[in-house]
């Protein structure tokens, strides 16, 4: 079924229709100004307001959404800012911070260094667009409501938003079980006498990550969240440090000399650092490396369940600029010295790997809660995606109940199996980084934030490039156009260099098979 959209000048919201300027536009506040809906609701409120609520403001909206699940033994529109900030410093503080030294080494110090910064504005730019969307409707639940919004209200956009939002979740934890799985092994070496060892540590992570992610509300997973970010700073403060004071980073030889069971020439002499890319670096590696980079920093597909869940969500940039500043600090920092101590012969990613085993250990092990967390977090944000459209106008959804309970635990259960498989199925680190950024962050990254923008400008009466002719207009435009076509070639050129380094990997043997029982570690 498709709503009833039009391309003229909306009258759903009360509020003064032009463009959003001046501070508040930028860094939120009681002063910001929400402008028109794009759309009508596609999200009723309640079952008892359907006749009148369509005309509802902005803010109307919000306040009756916080008035009524006042009496609720469990309420959603909770969260500060300041706890919204803790869920976006555990998303982004994260153990893909420990590739970017692996990316640094293919692109060289100053691109890589150049890339991140400029990664980090552009999501930035992108956060605070979508940020924009939310305000106008305070309805929408999660990125699959945008989506459909975004595209005149067709359906097949809900449905093919959702199964990307599903997939891209999914994969991330996935990923958490995969890394769990690798840290067991590091731990433990590659002879533990354990029955298909990386398999069965991928399982003990995977229940271990089901019921962390029992917890309803992101106001309590928030708290989860401050832990989580606080132990992977000290763990990536730590592997930078041992990075600096170890004699030489792990696998070092002095001559040049070969592998005694392959035959194969091993990595020599001193760390090799470089401004610039080393020559014969291919597309597919270099690519793949900004992919690396991205993955980090692309987490949009998050924050409209995350301003859904704000009591006032005009207060979002200040948690979103809080962590940005500190991604470009800790991201570039981190990179930038351990690259520089371990060099491009002597680099893995995780870089943790590069490290002698004691210190390897270390630091690694701080990394605990982040490999839970996180894949905590995208579990309960699928959940809930899923939970509050079978609940929905339910007792089930603000009360405990058996029923909602046991759903609830039930939905995580088989997102947490379907991670376990992804990660057995794709076992290596980078390329999954990768390839989950070519296929996902290339609409929820980018080319979704794109239209988002031209569509607000549209219900603001002013379609940039044709009417508004100002200097920001034409900037905003220009670059919202050109933030579209990233996207586009993240998906196209980004997916083909995320298979083809697959494909190079198992052709050049250095992972290992699907469902290995080989240990894993590094």
């Amino acid at each position: 079924m498709k709503a009833e959209y039009s391309d003229e000048r909306s009258t759903y919201d009360v509020h003064d229709a032009s463009i959003p300027r001046g501070w508040s536009a930028w860094f939120g506040g009681p002063r910001v100004r929400v402008g028109p809906r794009i759309a009508p609701q596609i999200v009723p409120l309640s079952n008892d307001m359907r006749d009148s609520e369509s005309n509802l403001s902005s803010d109307a909206i919000l306040i009756k959404q916080i008035e009524e699940e006042a009496n609720c033994a469990i309420q959603y529109r909770t969260c500060s800012w300041q706890k919204t900030a803790a869920l976006l410093f555990s998303e982004y503080i994260c153990l893909a911070i420990m590739s970017f030294p692996w990316s640094y080494s293919v692109l060289g110090l100053v691109p890589g260094l150049i890339l991140t910064v400029v990664q980090a504005l552009i999501v930035l730019y992108t956060s605070i667009v979508l940020w924009e969307f939310c305000l106008r409707h305070p309805e929408v639940r999660d990125v699959c409501d945008i989506g459909q919004m975004l595209f005149w209200g067709q359906k097949w956009a809900w449905y093919f938003t959702a199964v990307m939002f599903i997939l891209n979740n999914t994969f991330i934890q996935g990923l958490h079980v995969l890394v769990g799985a690798k840290y067991l092994n590091t731990m433990v070496g590659p002879n533990a006498s354990i029955s298909c060892q990386t398999v069965s540590f991928g399982a003990i992570v995977a229940v271990v990550c089901w019921l962390s992610s029992l917890p309803r509300t992101f106001s309590m997973l928030s708290k989860l969240g401050t832990a989580s970010a606080a132990f992977t700073f000290i763990s990536v403060i730590l592997a930078t440090i041992f990075a600096g004071v170890e004699d030489h980073p792990a696998g070092f030889n002095a001559e040049p000399t070969t592998d005694p069971t392959t035959g194969t020439a091993l990595p020599f002499g001193n760390p090799i650092v470089t401004a610039v890319p080393i020559l014969g670096t291919t597309f597919v590696s270099g690519l793949g490396a900004f992919l690396n980079i991205s993955y980090t920093f692309i987490g949009q597909i998050t924050l409209p369940s995350f301003i859904a869940e704000m009591r006032e969500p005009k207060d979002f940039p200040k948690a979103l600029w809080a962590c940005t500043i500190l991604e470009i600090l800790v991201f570039s920092i981190v990179g930038a010295v351990t690259y520089a101590f371990v060099g491009n012969q002597y680099m893995t990613s995780p870089a943790f790997g590069s490290l002698i085993p004691l210190y390897k250990k270390v630091a690694f092990s701080f990394m605990i809660p982040t490999i839970i967390f996180l894949g905590v977090l995208y579990a309960s944000v699928s959940a809930r995606f899923i939970f509050f459209r079978i609940f929905h106008n339910s007792r089930h959804k603000n009360e405990h109940t058996v029923v909602g309970w046991v759903s609830w635990a039930l939905i995580l259960l088989v997102t947490w199996i379907l991670a376990f498989v992804i990660a057995n199925s794709i076992p290596f680190f980078n390329s999954l980084l990768a390839l989950m950024s070519s296929l996902f962050d290339s609409f929820f990254g980018f080319i979704f934030w794109g239209v988002a923008y031209f569509r607000m400008r549209k219900a603001d009466g002013a379609v940039t490039l044709l009417r508004d002719r100002s200097f920001r207009g034409w900037f905003e435009g220009i670059l919202n156009i050109i933030i579209i076509l990233t996207g586009v070639f993240f998906l196209s050129a980004g997916t083909y260099a995320s298979v083809q380094g697959i494909l190079d990997e198992f052709a050049l043997g250095t992972v290992g098979t699907a469902f290995q029982c080989a240990s894993n570690g590094i």
